[in-house]
Parts: structure tokens; C-alpha cells; sequence
């Protein structure tokens, strides 16, 4: 899951991503208003969080101007003010979710898992296809109630498709929820990746569809 954490404060922005990491998301930083509108209309994140005293341009603003051009990324707010007043128009302007300043950790990472999952249609934090489990609370999965274990590039993975296990994922788009920009985005690594998963799960829990994508043999690969 790829996450975009816009904070101008340097050590709040880096607890931000050490937290969303430790949580199983692919998480990049920005500090200025200007370079968070571009990204948020440019590239597909599955979360958002947002800073509102931005400079350049100012949170409130980067949220309307996503909106208005019909992105519809899952975004946390944060401020500092935090006052009825501001939260009413920030959740007006589109904000999903609004935290105010000081928070904890442990609640923002909270929050942020419930966006992910609303916005997938998928309420419970444990999300089951087939025999595959997955507690996205705790970052563990098992097979017909055995705990598997992964490495967090193959939880990613299993997450997004458990998330999306309705329709066949095409390899680009795990590619880009995965690595994001920073790395090479080539299809043997995510084939590599597969190929472990499927050498600790058995090979009847990823389907393939060629040309197509992957989809977990539980769901709908037709969608």
C-alpha cells in the first residue's frame, strides 16, 4: 500500500513515515504545498495524510484542488489548530478522516489502516478470501488458521490484492503500490515476489490471468 505523508515540520514527517512503514505502507514524504498538489493529481496512492499549514499552498487548498479534479484518495487531515470551525471545512473540502495536533502514533496508524480499508469497501481489520487471513492490525497472515510468515514486500502485496480481491490487479498497479517511484518498477521482481508467495501458501491461493494480472483464487478474477 503506497502512502503519501505531507508535513513541513521534518521530525513529525519522519515519524510519519518511520509509523506508516512499520504499518506495511510504502510511504513517501513532501513538505511543500506546491509539490503535494502534483503528486496527489499525478500518482496513485492508496492514503493521504495532510498537513494543513503548508507552505506554498496550503493544505485546505491541495485537498480542494485534488477534489476538483475528481481524486478520490483516502486523505487524513492533520492540523495544529484543530478548532470545530476548521475541522467543518476541511471535511467540506473533502477530507476523509481529521486528527488534530498533538496526536499519537499508534491512533493516526489506526485511522489510517480504517481509511484503507473503507475505502475498499472492507470494514473488518481482519480480511479473509478463501482460507487466507489477514490482520491488517497486526501485519500477520494465515492459511486455514496457521500464522505464514512474510517479509513486509510480501504482506504489501498480499494486502492490496486481499483489499482488491474482487477483480484481477494488473501488474503495473502492483508495481506502483509496491516500489512506488523510488525503485525499479520491472515485472521479474514482482514475479519473484509471487513466486515466494506462492511457495509458502501453494500455488491455488495467487491466480493469474495472462495479459490481464493476479487475483486471490478466492474472489472474482472475472471482475
Amino acid at each position: 500500500m503506497r502512502a503519501l505523508a505531507v508535513e513541513d515540520d521534518p521530525r513529525i514527517a519522519a515519524d510519519l513515515a518511520a509509523a506508516l512503514g512499520a504499518a506495511g505502507f510504502r510511504v513517501e514524504t513532501c513538505a511543500d504545498g506546491e509539490q503535494a498538489w502534483f503528486l496527489g493529481d499525478t500518482e496513485e496512492y492508496d492514503l493521504v495524510v495532510l498537513d494543513l499549514g503548508l507552505p506554498g499552498l496550503d493544505g485546505l487548498s491541495v485537498l480542494k484542488r485534488w477534489r476538483a479534479n475528481g481524486r478520490d484518495i483516502p486523505v487524513l487531515v492533520l492540523t495544529a489548530r484543530g478548532t470545530w470551525t476548521e475541522r467543518v471545512e476541511g471535511i467540506d473540502a473533502g477530507a476523509d478522516d481529521y486528527l488534530p495536533k498533538p496526536f499519537r502514533m499508534e491512533e493516526l496508524v489506526a485511522r489510517a489502516r480504517a481509511l484503507v480499508r473503507r475505502a475498499a469497501g472492507r470494514g473488518s481489520a481482519v480480511q479473509r478470501a478463501g482460507d487466507l487471513a489477514l490482520d491488517t492490525n497486526r501485519m500477520s497472515v494465515s492459511l486455514r488458521g496457521v500464522p505464514v510468515p512474510v517479509t513486509a514486500l510480501e504482506y504489501r502485496l498480499l494486502a492490496y490484492l486481499v483489499l482488491n480481491r474482487d477483480r484481477t490487479v494488473p501488474p503495473t498497479e502492483l508495481l506502483e503500490h509496491l516500489y512506488g517511484d523510488d525503485d525499479a518498477r520491472e515485472a521479474n521482481a514482482l514475479e519473484a515476489v509471487i513466486a515466494r508467495l506462492r511457495r509458502k501458501l501453494g500455488a491455488g491461493v495467487i491466480g493469474t490471468r495472462r495479459g490481464f494480472g493476479y487475483f486471490l483464487q478466492a474472489g472474482d478474477p472475472g471482475a
